[in-house]
């Protein structure tokens, strides 16, 4: 992974695990750093796209244009040389796919409940003058609150002449292509869509493809016939709106409209179908503005300007994550930054203000809940809580008494880098001043670049004992050298934690520098401090290197929630069940890596290029003793890979 292309996303976000692939892309799941929110960073080389790349602009300009409820939305773009990084509203729940393969097919109920809901986002799509043209499970995650939001813009498309001008270009999925495309004619593609939504409701129901071959050419026989079996448990009014969607006459098709008050979508429901959008960009939340420009130090007037421009950037983000976390009941907050060695929000965005405030400049909301965001997301934050002790903990309030009559300090030179865990915000100590410094060292640091081949740094306490011209001068030569060399990753194209955190002892020497004018009694015990504080974050730094993780590794399986995509067993035993798994996969000719308890495997055709990559992992559920196994399907077909991990898993004694 070149350092350079991913220096700008972290300035922003901390990368977690990759959640996803495909074949020129990677998802990765990441934290907003002020907000703390959950986003999903698509990342996409410029390089091996090539011809591709046209879609990836068509996905990003259709996305900045679509703000609904149903339809995933974009927070933040960044492109660098060569790399596109699309930061996109997390899903937890997955794939629609994933949900339909765990139920087998899903009630009448339920496919109502969910398909309402993509009939709101198709007629909102359609309704901003786009077509989406390649509408299927995959394209449907599962949000925190069991909602879809429909994804993957790269194929739609809008007529300059409106959704009734005619379109030509035969794109989409085979199976969700309807007649008039794979004739080669020409389309309207709301038409084209509301086959394909017939394709995906009768998908929803039964569990399986109405039209479905091996064969390329034998499906398209079939779809240009539009025959298909009808389950017995199939209700008529179901099989009837079925039929009014999978006309192969586009003209004889249902139309979106009518779809809104469908007598099937209205079974239970007293309203019709709402499409229209709960959060429409022209209209900006007052509380999230507000706390922007107080943040900022800028007026609303200035900030509601930056906002309304949607460029898409950190501001836009910050906006949009604030809005999202109000719409969920969570307070209108964000936590106060201690980048100072990189671009923070304000310069990024081209605002005035060089200072964030902190949480004490703003009425309303705490330090602590500034500082602490999702806490729980810090994989780091138990392992610092080990090699911290309570000669970490800076008095703030004491020392900004020093400081005012030494020295001018701004801001945000107690924002210490060293993540502090629930039990500092819950300890009952009497000296609530320290509570408050603790909160105040729980910000993280982004990516640092690798250190250039200069003469060795000097040390901290060599700067330390220096005057304060000198150890700034000092500073500025080494800032860009790392204490502890980065060592050479494994696996280069994953972001490790060993990459990260030496970053960290920059921004705490900057502080020392910062209140370089304090008294020498003062520089002592800071001395103390924060030479106490290396010798931790070395002790960290070893703790996460690669040579050291192999003493980490899972010799157990993962405890994980009961979740659509775990298959439960009737083994106890999750050895027994990995190894039954091992058999199978040799038997049906399915390459496999093994990582402890997770299998990563492939297939290939027989030209040797790889079709099919997924996941099978053994796991334990949480609250019981029973073993289950998580899938994922990472790349290929998924009605093949469907067919294919049922196959493996019934092959299993399980």
């Amino acid at each position: 992974m070149a350092v350079g292309d991913y220096e700008e996303i972290l300035k922003y976000y901390e990368l977690r695990e990759t959640i996803g692939t495909g074949g020129f892309a990677k998802v990765k799941l990441a934290r907003h750093r002020l907000t703390g929110e959950k986003v999903a960073i698509k990342i996409m080389d410029k390089l091996a796209l090539g011809d591709d790349l046209p879609r990836v602009k068509i996905e990003i300009d259709a996305m900045k244009n679509l703000s609904h409820q149903h339809v995933c939305r974009l927070y933040h773009v960044i492109e660098t040389a060569k790399k596109i990084f699309m930061v996109l509203e997390y899903c937890p729940g997955g794939e629609l796919f994933d949900y339909i393969v765990s139920k087998d097919h899903l009630s009448e109920e339920e496919t109502r409940v969910f398909f309402r809901q993509i009939v709101s986002a198709i007629a909102y799509v359609h309704s901003q003058g786009y077509a989406h043209r390649d509408l299927k499970p995959e394209n449907l995650l599962i949000d925190s609150d069991h909602n879809l939001k429909l994804i993957d813009f790269g194929l739609c498309a809008k007529p300059k002449g409106g959704l009734d001008y005619h379109l030509n270009t035969c794109c989409g999925s085979p199976a969700y292509a309807a007649p008039e495309l794979i004739q080669g004619k020409a389309y309207i593609g709301s038409e084209a869509d509301i086959w394909s939504m017939g394709v995906l409701l009768y998908a929803l129901l039964c569990g399986f493809l109405p039209f479905d071959d091996d064969n390329v050419m034998a499906l398209y026989r079939k779809i240009m016939r539009g025959k298909y079996s009808v389950p017995k448990w199939l209700s008529p009014s179901s099989v009837l709106l079925l039929n009014q969607m999978l006309q192969v006459d586009p003209k004889k098709r249902i139309t979106v409209k009518h779809l809104l008050s469908h007598p099937w979508l209205m079974q239970g429901y007293s309203d019709a179908v709402q499409w229209q959008s709960k959060y429409p960009l022209g209209h900006l939340d007052e509380d999230c503005v507000t706390e922007l420009s107080v943040f900022h130090k800028q007026s609303r007037e200035s900030m509601l300007e930056l906002i309304s421009e949607w460029k898409y950037d950190q501001i836009s983000a910050t906006y949009l994550l604030l809005q999202s976390k109000k719409a969920r009941g969570k307070r209108v907050c964000l936590r106060v930054p201690c980048l100072r060695g990189h671009a923070s929000t304000a310069q990024s965005a081209g605002l005035e203000s060089e200072n964030p405030l902190t949480s004490e400049d703003v009425p309303g909301c705490s330090e602590l809940s500034r500082v602490f965001g999702s806490v729980e997301f810090s994989d780091t934050a138990s392992v610092f809580e080990e090699c911290l002790s309570e000669e970490f903990i800076l008095n703030t309030r004491r020392t900004k008494q020093h400081s005012r009559h030494d020295a001018p300090l701004d801001d945000t030179e107690f924002a210490v880098s060293t993540p502090v865990t629930r039990k500092a915000a819950s300890r009952k100590d009497k000296n609530k001043e320290n509570v408050d410094t603790e909160s105040a060292l729980r910000n993280e640091m982004p990516f640092v670049l690798p250190a250039p081949k200069t003469p060795p740094a000097k040390s901290w306490i060599e700067m330390q004992a220096q005057p304060a011209p000198l150890q700034a001068a000092a500073f500025r030569e080494n800032q860009f050298t790392a204490v502890t060399p980065i060592k050479k990753l494994a696996n280069p194209d994953e972001l490790t934690a060993a990459e990260v955190l030496p970053e960290r002892r920059y921004h705490s020497v900057e502080l020392e520098l910062d209140v370089a004018h304090v008294d020498s009694s003062q520089k002592k015990r800071k001395a103390k401090i924060f030479g106490s504080l290396e010798r931790g974050l070395d002790k960290v730094i070893t703790m996460l290197t690669p040579s050291k993780k192999k003493r980490l590794a899972r010799d157990y399986p993962r405890k994980l929630k009961a979740h659509y995509n775990v298959t439960t067993t009737q083994l106890l035993n999750p050895d027994q069940l990995l190894n039954e798994i091992i058999t199978v996969l040799a038997k049906q000719h399915v390459e496999y890596i093994q990582k402890g308890y997770t299998l990563k495997c492939q297939t290939r055709s027989d030209f040797g290029k790889v079709t099919m990559e997924f996941e099978l992992e053994v796991c334990q559920l949480n609250k019981s003793e029973v073993v289950g196994v998580r899938r994922q399907r990472l790349k290929g077909d998924a009605w093949v890979y469907k067919r294919l991990v049922e196959d493996i898993l019934s092959s299993c004694q399980m």
